[in-house]
């Protein structure tokens, strides 16, 4: 590398490199920052202070699946089961699935618990 060392009253002030040097230096500590952003994302999920969504169920979501059949899909539950486990009737469960009625807190919380998730996911 090739460096201009400035001095002032006899000592380094600064340091002068070429363009081309400062844009690898500059690329070097995006790239640092960016591993150390990810490391830190990785503990937090492992903490469990960060959630992660399966793509399973992203996707499914984003072809248009109710999050609640999408997670009770992905955990294998049957809709009878977890009906049961939750205190109501599959028909009701799936009229929710479906979108053709909107579930209480209560039961939403209920389902959130059964499939060991987040409520903020099913909404």
């Amino acid at each position: 590398m090739n460096v201009q060392i400035i001095e002032k009253n006899g000592k380094p002030e600064w340091a002068v490199i070429p363009y081309s040097e400062y844009e690898k230096l500059q690329e070097a500590m995006e790239d640092a920052e960016d591993v150390l952003n990810i490391e830190e994302n990785v503990k937090a999920v492992r903490e469990g202070r960060e959630i992660t969504i399966p793509g399973e169920i992203t996707f499914a979501v984003l072809d248009g699946m109710s999050p609640i059949r999408a997670w009770r899909e992905y955990r294998q539950i049957k809709m009878g089961e977890l009906a049961k486990k939750i205190g109501i009737s599959s028909a009701y469960l799936s009229q929710i699935e479906n979108g053709k009625r909107n579930p209480t807190l209560d039961t939403l919380k209920s389902i959130a618990m059964e499939l060991k998730i987040d409520i903020d996911l099913l909404i």
